[in-house]
């Protein structure tokens, strides 16, 4: 895993040069979440497609 200074030059270098302060915090926002979510599911695990499936059935039949 890379560190977090890595991960956000990486994705300033990939943004346009137009880019504004909103869209690079909004893009750090998202990068946060997602690695929340990476760390989450190696402590906690994650459910296979199937049981996700099982358990939404009820609100998508």
């Amino acid at each position: 895993m890379s560190s977090p200074k890595e991960e956000v030059s990486s994705m300033l270098e990939a943004l346009s040069d137009d880019v504004n302060y909103e869209d690079i915090q909004y893009h750090l926002y998202v990068l946060e979440k997602i690695n929340r979510g990476l760390e989450r599911v190696e402590v906690e695990g994650a459910f296979s497609n199937e049981e996700a499936k099982k358990r939404l059935n009820k609100w998508l039949a």
